[in-house]
């Protein structure tokens, strides 16, 4: 059992993806159950995934999205006050952008084993409170 951040993008594949990001998506998301993993995000994440289907007006999609983060099996958690020195130390030389900076202080500030996201970059970055940064297509899973 690990404790697993999920970047936005994984939401995104889960649901509204197509080919090899939707179906690597579905198959992490069975491994991780098999495993009993536990899988954190942000509440950032839920204003991320809420974007296209509300400007598309898809009003199904994001109840669907709502259920999902209210669901139980997975974690939302909240930027805190604590969060934002691990932002800011983050942020220091602008290498990083502001949002997944905020991921990346909110799992640290947590902690977790593996934070997966579609963003190569992320991958060699340090936060301490995580041990692991990879892709989705990466994924040790």
């Amino acid at each position: 059992m690990s404790r697993i951040f999920l970047d936005t993008n994984f939401f995104i594949y889960l649901y509204e993806g197509q080919g090899q990001q939707a179906a690597r998506a579905r198959y992490l998301s069975r491994a991780f159950i098999g495993r009993r993993d536990e899988i954190l995000t942000s509440v950032m994440t839920l204003g991320e995934v809420l974007v296209a289907p509300l400007s598309k007006g898809d009003f199904a999609l994001a109840q669907r999205y709502r259920q999902l983060f209210r669901g139980q099996g997975i974690t939302v958690l909240s930027f805190v006050e604590q969060a934002a020195e691990a932002f800011a130390r983050i942020r220091i030389g602008g290498a990083v952008k502001p949002p997944d900076a905020i991921q990346l202080a909110t799992a640290g500030t947590v902690g977790c084993d593996l934070f997966l996201t579609n963003d190569d970059r992320l991958q060699g970055i340090t936060v301490p409170g995580i041990h692991f940064i990879t892709s989705f297509e990466k994924a040790p899973i």
